[in-house]
């Protein structure tokens, strides 16, 4: 889990530098067919095939779609006005909107009084950071674009453990069948804002490949992993050191200074998710049997 925060947690700082140099559509572009070129190598090498079921590939272009196409948008559409630091902060409300989806599809059962807690802390770290009783540049459709990333990525992780774990094909296949139908559909909106310019950069043609490569190549093959074998609200948490990883790099390469309140936000938020991950007491088997189906209604 430290491997994917430490990929995960670098990409907003990639991001910042390949957006010297490209449009928010063609950094996700080249992103997403780098990673699928390394995840396809990989099965190549290791000799997975991808998966050839028809509904199994729709599950992963609704998987692409949600966590990759739309998030990767939006984090390069947001720091385009707000700093790389500050997006891997946003970030961290992730695993919140994941056990708030997970709530919702009743893969999580129970909310106990102290994941409740820590939702409503995770919310009220948000309130801070973007404090809306003053003038911020968080306060702009930047930061909310990123906002609605970390939303995406919530519903994305309980999807995936949903319909995308013990389908019978390795992660490596997963991830890489993902990339594959994530970069189609970046693809078919490249018209809308992806024909600008590329103004070629030593340090952002560098940046897109690390960003391709390791944050999405090798980081969605750990993903998919993380997954099976931790589960989905499990593997939202790694947006705990994701965004420490953010704020280093971003302060230390590019001068970035963040606000205390912003770094307070941060704890705050960090400390509602920590709450959502304290386990109670046991759970009986009478509280852990499925819910009786619903009566069918008179016809």
């Amino acid at each position: 889990m430290g491997a994917l925060a430490l990929l995960w947690g670098s990409s907003f700082f990639w991001i910042k530098i390949g957006l010297n140099a490209f449009s928010p559509l063609q950094l996700v572009l080249a992103r997403l067919v780098l990673g699928a070129v390394v995840l396809l190598a990989l099965c190549l090498v290791y000799r997975h095939r991808l998966p050839s079921s028809r509904r199994l590939w729709l599950y992963l272009i609704v998987a692409a779609f949600f966590h990759n196409a739309v998030p990767f948008v939006l984090y390069a559409v947001g720091e385009q006005t707000i700093d790389s630091g500050t997006t891997g902060v946003l970030n961290a409300t992730t695993p919140l909107w994941t056990l708030a989806v997970a709530l919702l599809w009743r893969t999580e059962r129970r909310l106990r009084g102290t994941r409740l807690a820590g939702l409503l802390v995770g919310l009220a770290g948000t309130v801070l950071i973007f404090a809306p009783w003053q003038s911020s540049e968080l306060l702009s459709w930047g930061a909310l674009a990123c906002v609605a990333a970390a939303a995406s990525y919530g519903f994305a992780f309980v999807y995936e453990a949903r319909f995308l774990t013990d389908v019978g094909a390795s992660p490596i296949a997963l991830a890489g069948a993902q990339m594959i139908a994530a970069s189609g559909l970046v693809l078919v909106a490249m018209p809308v804002g992806g024909l600008t310019p590329i103004h070629l950069d030593g340090g952002a043609i560098a940046a897109i490949a690390v960003l391709g490569v390791f944050s999405t190549g090798i980081g969605f093959a750990l993903n998919y992993r993380l997954l099976a074998t931790e589960g989905a609200v499990a593997t939202a948490t790694v947006g705990y050191l994701m965004p420490v990883v953010s704020v280093l790099l971003g302060t230390v390469f590019l001068d970035e200074v963040l606000d205390l309140r912003v770094i307070a936000g941060m704890a705050v938020v960090l400390a509602g998710v920590a709450l959502t991950r304290v386990r109670g007491r046991a759970v009986t088997a009478a509280e852990t049997a499925p819910l009786p189906e619903p009566a069918c209604p008179a016809r």
